[in-house]
C-alpha cells in the first residue's frame, strides 16, 4: 500500500470521526462517540504508518513533517482525553486540522530527510512534542471555555451548547492539562539545558526565549489559580498567550527559513 493510499485513508478516517462527533453538536442526533473515537483510533494508527514510511521511522523536524508529527501527537492525546473525560468538541476541532496537515505533508510538501541526532536530543524533542501536544489541547479547551461563557452570558442556549460538557468540567480539565503541560515543558527546558550545547546560540536563542516566556505564562496562571482562584477570561487569555509563544518557538523560525528563505530543506 503506497503512502498516498495510506494518506487518503487517514484523511477519510479523521474526517469521518469528526463528523460522528459533530452530529449531536449540529443536528441534535444520537451521539456516535464510540464509533467516532474508534474511527479516530484507526486514523491515528494509519497516520503513524505514514510517518514511519515517509520519514524512515525517524524524527523529521522539517516544517511540514513536524506539523504532521505534532498533529499526530495531538490527535492521539485527544483520544486519551476523551477516554476519561468525553469532550467531543475537541475532536471536531483537532481531527479535521490533522486531516489537512496529513494532506499537505503527503501530497504538497517537498520530500525531506530526517537529520541525524543522538538519543539525548531525541529525548529532548520527544518531551517537547508531548508538551506541545498537551498544551495545544489545553488551548483548544480554553477557546471552547470562552465560547461557552460568552453564550451563557448572552443566554444563547443553542443545541450545540447543550451538547458540550458542563462548564465546570471543561474548566477542571483545562487546568489539569495545563498542569501536565507545565511539568512537561519544565522537563523540556531541563533536557535542553542538559543536552543542547548552547541554548542561546544564534539559531536557538529565539526558541529558548519564547519557550521560557510560555513557561512563565503557564506558571503564573497555575499560581494564580492556586493562590487567587483565577478563572474565566484571565485563564483563557494567559493560556492562549502562552500557546502563541510556544507556536512561535516551535514553528516561527522554521516557517521563515524553509518557506521564505528556502534553507534547511
Amino acid at each position: 500500500m503506497t503512502i498516498h493510499v495510506l494518506a487518503l485513508t487517514a484523511i477519510a478516517l479523521y474526517l469521518a470521526a469528526a463528523g460522528g462527533l459533530a452530529r449531536p453538536l449540529l443536528s441534535g442526533g444520537k451521539p456516535l462517540n464510540r464509533l467516532a473515537l474508534g474511527l479516530a483510533g484507526a486514523a491515528v494508527l494509519v497516520h503513524a504508518g505514514i510517518l514511519l514510511g515517509m520519514h524512515r521511522g525517524a524524527l523529521d523536524l522539517h516544517f511540514f513533517a513536524a506539523l504532521s508529527l505534532v498533529a499526530f501527537v495531538v490527535s492521539a492525546l485527544t483520544l486519551l482525553v476523551n477516554a476519561s473525560r468525553p469532550v467531543a468538541a475537541l475532536g471536531v476541532i483537532v481531527f479535521p486540522l490533522t486531516a489537512a496537515l496529513v494532506a499537505v505533508d503527503s501530497f504538497l510538501a517537498p520530500a525531506t530527510l530526517p537529520q541525524p541526532m543522538g538519543w539525548q536530543i531525541k529525548l529532548h524533542v520527544t518531551v517537547a512534542l508531548v508538551a506541545f501536544g498537551v498544551l495545544s489541547i489545553a488551548a483548544a479547551l480554553a477557546i471552547l471555555l470562552a465560547i461557552q461563557e460568552r453564550a451563557l452570558r448572552h443566554r444563547q442556549f443553542g443545541r450545540w451548547l447543550r451538547a458540550l460538557p458542563p462548564l465546570t468540567l471543561t474548566e477542571a480539565l483545562l487546568f489539569r492539562l495545563i498542569s501536565a503541560g507545565f511539568v512537561l515543558l519544565t522537563l523540556t527546558l531541563l533536557t535542553g539545558v542538559l543536552f543542547v550545547d548552547d541554548l542561546f546560540s544564534q539559531h536557538l536563542a529565539h526558541k529558548t526565549v519564547l519557550s521560557i516566556v510560555a513557561w512563565l505564562m503557564f506558571g503564573v496562571l497555575l499560581y494564580g489559580r492556586w493562590r487567587h482562584g483565577w478563572r474565566g477570561a484571565r485563564a483563557v487569555n494567559l493560556t492562549l498567550i502562552g500557546m502563541a509563544a510556544l507556536v512561535l518557538a516551535f514553528f516561527g523560525s522554521k516557517a521563515v527559513l524553509e518557506l521564505i528563505l528556502h534553507r534547511g530543506m
